[in-house]
């Protein structure tokens, strides 16, 4: 058993999406690798980038499927069974429509609550039984259909709170690795204040 774990954070490719409510995942990862100075994402396996590196003793492995949204869980599944990550080890960041804007919400299982990257992982590892870490992106204001919604870019104050969001994401993910789920949860599930 490998002693990794896997980061997968969802989203579409492409720059186009770069900044789409849905691309949160990627957005954590980016962040992610910057903040820890990792060399991001220049590895292409099982349909993903992949970037490596060391945080908090532990190797990990942070992936970005490349198959678009509702095709996320091939990858993710070919990758842990390819590295033998555990599914405990296993980490799923994703955007939340369900949450307000500024709220992570980490479990350590549960259904996809409508958000097609997590019901293809869901579908592909045959299990709900994985962490998760959701990233709230609000819902649409009025009867605004949530699918054209998420592929809106944060702009302005939802931008700026959206950037202190993904601070605390990835500090959520080295407490993750560092403290294990149940104290993560307990620090990091709810609202950023913002600074």
């Amino acid at each position: 058993m490998s002693d990794k774990y896997l980061i997968v954070g969802l989203g579409n490719p492409g720059r186009e999406y770069r900044l789409n409510r849905h691309n949160a995942g990627f957005m954590t990862l980016d962040r992610f690798v910057e903040r820890h100075g990792i060399t991001g994402f220049t590895k292409m396996q099982s349909r993903a980038l992949l970037a490596t590196g060391r945080v908090a003793g532990a190797a990990l492995l942070l992936a970005k499927p490349q198959t678009y949204m509702n095709l996320s869980g091939q990858p993710v599944a070919s990758l842990l069974r390819f590295y033998e990550v555990p599914l405990e080890r296993l980490l799923v960041c994703s955007d939340d429509i369900d949450l307000p804007l500024g709220t992570l919400r980490l479990r350590a299982e549960g259904g996809s609550a409508g958000q097609k990257g997590l019901e293809s992982v869901i579908a592909e590892l045959g299990t709900k039984a994985f962490p998760r870490l959701r990233l709230g992106v609000g819902r649409p204001p009025g009867s605004k259909a949530a699918a054209g919604y998420v592929l809106r870019d944060f702009k302005g104050e939802d931008l700026e709170l959206m950037d202190v969001t993904l601070d605390r994401a990835v500090e959520a993910i080295e407490s993750f690795v560092r403290d294990g789920l149940v104290l993560t949860m307990s620090r990091f599930n709810g609202p950023a204040d913002k600074e």
